[in-house]
């Protein structure tokens, strides 16, 4: 039976976690993984529950950590290089960008005979400063030239890598999407949907949109309340922003949207005499998906957006930024209106056309569930890396 370590940077809420959970649950019994990742920031949500749900315990490693740190990243490499040593796998897959250097470099001196590292981003859009994006694609070009093969999520990744920052070549990855169990998106909808509104005292004629994700820069939430403050006025419809998620930009967007004139709120119990409701993390994000009419997303970069796949899942209309692979996870103009990175005149445009039409939102949800149901499905990540797996073994 092929050994694979999997190696994840830290298990916060998104693609990246499911992923890895995923894989190493049903890629059992074929192959036998053992599941490494590093520690949680503190602004995260800790998402280990994912793992753990599904009778998975992973090795945490606290000394692999986000930030640049000599003393913690040498640390957590010896510990890699020491699990490599004992667990002997045949494979080492690493996930973003920590886990990939510090993996890759471990199995490669260790001479583990297949490396692989998937891309659920990349930091050469909107991350850092020119020189320290730079210095990373020099990295990432070193590394992928020890890898055995490199993964992304979309063709537009593909595409980015291959051509745009010049990774590596084409031939050297694999395009294979994030895969979930979409399946409790279409699960009890409509008491779901109840149970959400009561909860936040959501009128039947108010139109609830939702921005769900880790409040950081990159999620640029000013650009969304920037688009806000433009379509009030605008519209007949009512309607009500809820900011779903934490994390360090939290101070700033509370501050963005006071300066903006935008009403708010973090009290749940309040939520219905204001604009805007700061909810802070959500587990069950399918009740959110059921109960407000649009989800957004004003991302700068994105690999694969987990929010518009759940999103399409339960039916709900999107307005979107295009950036990274968003044209390759909606249907666009479909089941999503996509405008150009950092326009707020045209994503303010986008979103007022989304509230104000009530058939374009029918028409819009459509399409959601049958566009995503098997492309974005844990079955088809598990028939893909499979196939992968295989074939690089026997090469």
């Amino acid at each position: 039976m092929p050994r694979i370590l999997r190696i994840i940077n830290r298990f916060n809420l998104g693609g990246p976690t499911y992923n890895a959970a995923y894989l190493t649950k049903y890629l059992s019994p074929e192959f036998d993984t053992l599941l490494v990742g590093g520690a949680i920031d503190a602004t995260e949500e800790n998402s280990e529950y994912i793992a753990r749900n599904l009778d998975i315990n992973p090795e945490i490693l606290p000394e692999m950590r986000r930030p640049l740190n000599l003393t913690n990243d040498i640390k957590a490499y010896n510990k890699l290089k020491y699990i490599i040593s004992e667990f002997k796998p045949d494979i080492v897959h690493t996930h973003a960008s920590k886990a990939g250097a510090l993996g890759r470099l471990a199995a490669y001196n260790l001479k583990v005979p297949v490396i692989i590292h998937t891309f659920h981003g990349h930091v050469f859009d909107a991350y850092f400063s020119g020189i320290s994006t730079a210095f990373y694609k020099k990295t990432e070009r070193y590394l992928a030239s020890k890898s055995s093969c490199i993964i992304a999520l979309s063709e537009n990744q593909k595409n980015d890598l291959a051509k745009k920052y010049k990774i590596c070549p084409a031939e050297k990855i694999q395009v294979i999407p994030l895969g979930f169990n979409l399946s409790k998106f279409q699960e009890n909808t409509e008491a779901k949907r109840k149970s959400f509104r009561e909860e936040y005292q959501l009128k039947d004629d108010e139109i609830a949109i939702a921005i769900i994700g880790r409040l950081v820069p990159i999620k640029n939430h000013g650009l969304f309340l920037k688009a806000v403050k433009k379509i009030i006025g605008k519209t007949n419809k009512r309607f009500r922003i809820f900011i779903v998620g934490d994390g360090e930009s939290r101070d700033y967007i509370h501050d963005k949207a006071k300066s903006l004139g935008l009403d708010l709120t973090d009290n749940i119990e309040d939520s219905g005499k204001h604009l805007i409701t700061f909810t802070s993390w959500i587990k069950d994000v399918d009740n959110v998906i059921a109960g407000v009419d649009i989800v957004a997303l004003t991302s700068l970069n994105e690999g694969t957006p987990v929010s518009l796949i759940e999103a399409q899942a339960g039916n709900t209309p999107i307005v979107s930024t295009n950036v990274g692979g968003i044209e390759n996870v909606v249907i666009p103009g479909k089941t999503a209106l996509l405008s150009p990175n950092n326009d707020v005149d045209a994503f303010a445009e986008n979103l007022l056309r989304m509230i104000d039409s009530d058939e374009l939102r029918t028409s819009c949800s459509e399409k959601g569930w049958e566009h995503v149901k098997e492309k974005f499905h844990y079955t088809r990540l598990i028939e893909d890396t499979k196939n992968l797996y295989y074939r690089l073994l026997k090469t």
